[in-house]
This record gives structure tokens, C-alpha cells and sequence, in this order.
């Protein structure tokens, strides 16, 4: 495994304007945001406005993800993609969420997820995941993916690939009638393969107008996991998988969330509608 020093929290730069033009979720300026009393199948519109918002959220990582390099900072990275969501008349969905400073999610090496983009520098050898969420037209778009810094090593590389393989696994089980704990199933089975830890308090949720409705997608094989999969529904897939333990710790700023044995971590994250035949990607650039 690399022997990069562990991280420790940078100074955060002021909050970022979004131009008074885009419209804001709800939760913006209020500690929590007003719970979700919708429904999980959505409708044909609401889908296609998810399209276009996952295309966004999807292109702003992308976009940020060009400028990963040892010497650039997690907030440069921030900036790239908060402009590139404004520019494209979207408002950075994590921006204000329950308080959180920034327009994307930067989680570093052992940070499992919710890391806080700031002066941190990357180094050559980083593992980089970045998480993006864009709210357009009323509706969110979230994705997630774990990118290399440099040269990084072969252990840490493997991780990566496979935990992006355990995503497309999950993805291809997807299917109207089948209880989400499939997915979770499809997740750890693979996982195990490999010795690697399966993040189990951290999952994939329900989007839609709300950006975490109160569905709960887990990681593993959870025998309570029973709601029926159908189409319409609209959810993300997210497995987070370490090198060693699944337990956490939390930073004191209350998001950044760190393997409690400090072991490597990576996560890949798409946002899926369930088809009559299987899933389709919403958050494909």
C-alpha cells in the first residue's frame, strides 16, 4: 500500500456565489431540508429534467477531473466545477446542504466520503474521489467517481477498478421486481473476492426533486432491504469499499469521514431510473 502520511483538514475558502438567476433547492439557507413526502416512481418529465441535470453533474466532474494533478488543491477542483455547474444555469447541489460548504464532495485516500474541498494539496500517489450533484429544472443529478493522481500504486490502482466493477455489476442487476437488496448482494459478493471492506453506513438513496428522499439503497446483503424495484424509480448505486475495515471515524467539521483503520478507500456513484428491462444511467457527460 502507499506510504503517503495521512491527512489532515486545510483551511476552507469563503463560500463560492452562485448567480441570483438559478434557482435554489429549498433547503438552501435552513439547517435541514423539508422531508420528501413524494414518490419514488417518477414520471416521464421529471425524468427527462434528471437527464439533463445528471448530464450536467456528470460533465462538471468531468471537467474538474482534467485538473487532478500533484500540486492542485481540492479547492481549485471546487471551483472548477462550481463554475462549470453555474455556467450551465445549475446550482451545486451539495452547496448549502445541511450546511456544507462546498459545490462537490473532494474524499482523499482514506476519506471514505463528504470530504470538504480546501487548501489540501494533491500529491503524487493520491487516490482522488470526486462527487458532484447539479440541481436544474426543479430536479438532481448525482454521481460520483475515484480518480488517480500520478503514479499511484498497484494496490490502491486495483481498488479503484474493482470498486468501479462492483458498480456496474450492481447496475446490470437492476431490474423491475426485484428487492434492491440485489444490489447490495451483487456488491459484496464481488467485494469479498478481494479481502475488501464493504461501507455499510453510508448508501445510495432516492433522487428526484429531493436530493436524498428518504429510499435507502445499502452496499451489502441486507435481508431488510425489501422495497420491489420499479420502473419510474429513481435512485443512485454508490458502493464504497476499503482495504481493511468498514468502521469509521468522523472529523470534527461533521462530514469528512475517514477509514477507522486509515486504509485506503474508494467509491463510484451514477444515478439510475429503473427501466422495464433494467436501469438506464442519468448521469452519463
Amino acid at each position: 500500500m502507499s506510504g503517503q502520511s495521512l491527512l489532515v483538514p486545510g483551511e476552507i475558502t469563503p463560500i463560492r456565489s452562485v448567480p441570483g438567476n438559478i434557482r435554489r433547492p429549498e433547503y438552501v439557507g435552513k439547517p435541514a431540508p423539508t422531508p420528501y413526502t413524494g414518490p419514488e416512481i417518477q414520471d416521464a418529465d421529471t425524468i427527462e429534467r434528471m437527464r439533463i441535470a445528471g448530464r450536467i453533474a456528470a460533465q462538471a466532474m468531468a471537467e474538474a477531473a482534467k485538473h487532478i494533478a500533484p500540486g492542485v488543491t481540492t479547492d481549485e477542483l471546487d471551483r472548477v466545477a462550481h463554475e462549470f455547474m453555474c455556467d450551465h444555469g445549475a446550482y451545486p447541489s451539495t452547496l448549502g446542504y445541511r450546511g456544507f460548504p462546498k459545490s462537490l464532495c473532494s474524499s482523499l485516500n482514506e476519506v471514505i466520503c463528504h470530504g470538504i474541498p480546501d487548501s489540501t494539496v494533491l500529491r503524487d500517489g493520491d487516490i482522488v474521489n470526486l462527487d458532484v450533484t447539479a440541481y436544474i429544472n426543479g430536479v438532481h443529478g448525482d454521481n460520483n467517481a475515484t480518480y488517480l493522481c500520478g503514479d499511484v500504486d498497484e494496490e490502491s490502482r486495483l481498488l479503484v477498478e474493482r470498486t468501479e466493477e462492483s458498480l456496474n455489476r450492481a447496475i446490470k442487476a437492476v431490474r423491475p421486481g426485484r428487492q434492491v437488496n440485489v444490489i447490495g448482494r451483487v456488491i459484496e459478493s464481488y467485494a469479498k473476492r478481494f479481502g475488501y471492506g464493504v461501507v455499510r453506513d453510508f448508501t445510495g438513496h432516492g433522487i428526484n426533486s429531493s436530493f436524498h428522499s428518504g429510499l435507502i439503497i445499502p452496499h451489502y446483503d441486507n435481508p431488510h432491504a425489501t422495497t420491489v424495484m420499479q420502473p419510474g424509480m429513481t435512485f443512485t448505486i454508490e458502493p464504497m469499499l476499503t482495504l481493511g475495515s468498514r468502521d469509521y471515524d468522523m472529523w470534527d467539521d461533521g462530514w469528512t469521514v475517514v477509514t477507522k483503520d486509515r486504509k485506503r478507500t474508494a467509491q463510484f456513484e451514477h444515478t439510475l431510473v429503473v427501466t422495464e428491462t433494467g436501469a438506464e444511467i442519468l448521469t452519463l457527460p
